[in-house]
């Protein structure tokens, strides 16, 4: 209308958020306490960047150039091929196994632990623990006696007439499952048992009043609650063992060769740097791999969880 007054239009939000946050930046940069905690802050950045950033940079560089100093993916697949993707799948497969391997066995050892008075509960923890201190060249060659063909283990079944006894448990894959597996043990009974110990046992009981059985009691109360530990377990233990060296190396034949001591070989005997560069960035990205899967899976939980209780 011609007697109208047009109102004028309100200014665009766009330029004033920046400003906003600047400003509010600007504020806490001033503030004594944020310049405090930079402050301690910065030497632990500074530590961050020069022992890790710096090192993988410098290793992701390495893998993508090539011997007249350009730029390329050879190394990357020439580790995805041949003899060094036998050795890869030989480094998943193991690592898997000693991961199941280990949350069999301390699933079993955490639930009996959980249930102890705490007094034998804590001596039983410091005798899972303690080896885990020694140094693991010594540990292997402890496995090294106990599993020879000469071995105790093999002297003891031979004096017991067990038949196919002396067994080969040495140089192939059986030998470095137990071995790798007695390395990641402790770290599985210590997450399982910090989840087992704050389980409510009221709720297996009420479950029982309720006339559950013992199988269905285990499935469906006690196994969900301990599910998170079992997850974090196994995938810290598969990462773990993803890049182990000194026991597969010592206990495993020719073709228990894994990423660790082909990158070890390559680098000691050949001189291919750039190839063991991508080797370590692949053994890295798997390991982003597991965190990320152990991320998500926690994520989904959380959601179901959340519907559950919704």
């Amino acid at each position: 209308m011609a007697g109208s007054v047009l109102a004028p239009a309100p200014p665009a939000p766009g330029p004033k958020a920046p400003a906003a946050s600047q400003g509010r930046l600007r504020r806490a940069l001033s503030e004594r306490r944020t310049r405090f905690g930079l402050l301690n802050a910065a030497p632990v950045v500074v530590y961050l960047l020069v022992l890790f950033v710096y090192p993988i940079f410098s290793t992701l560089l390495l893998s993508l150039k090539s011997e007249d100093g350009g730029w390329t993916l050879h190394w990357y697949a020439n580790a995805l091929q041949g003899s060094n993707l036998k050795v890869l799948l030989t480094t998943l497969r193991i690592s898997a196994e000693t991961s199941l391997l280990s949350l069999v066995i301390g699933f079993m050892l955490a639930a009996a632990v959980s249930r102890l008075k705490p007094m034998w509960a804590g001596l039983v923890m410091i005798i899972v623990i303690v080896p885990h201190f020694i140094s693991a060249l010594v540990r292997t060659y402890g496995w090294i006696i106990l599993l020879g063909e000469h071995g105790v283990i093999n002297n003891a079944l031979t004096d017991l007439d067990v038949p196919g006894a002396p067994f080969q448990m040495l140089y192939n894959e059986l030998g470095v499952v137990i071995g790798t597996t007695s390395v990641m043990l402790p770290y599985t009974v210590l997450l399982l048992y910090a989840v087992m110990k704050g389980i409510d046992r009221r709720l297996p009981a009420a479950a029982a009043s309720m006339g559950a059985g013992r199988l269905t009691i285990f499935r469906r109360v006690y196994l969900p609650m301990v599910a998170p530990g079992l997850i974090n377990a196994g995938i810290l233990c598969f990462i773990l063992c993803l890049g182990y060296y000194l026991t597969p190396a010592l206990m495993g034949g020719p073709k228990q060769t894994m990423v660790a001591s082909l990158i070890s070989e390559q680098v000691m005997k050949q001189s291919q740097w750039n190839g063991a560069a991508a080797l370590g960035i692949i053994l890295l990205l798997l390991t982003f791999a597991g965190l990320l899967l152990l991320r998500l899976i926690k994520v989904v939980g959380e959601a179901a969880k959340n519907r559950g209780t919704s």
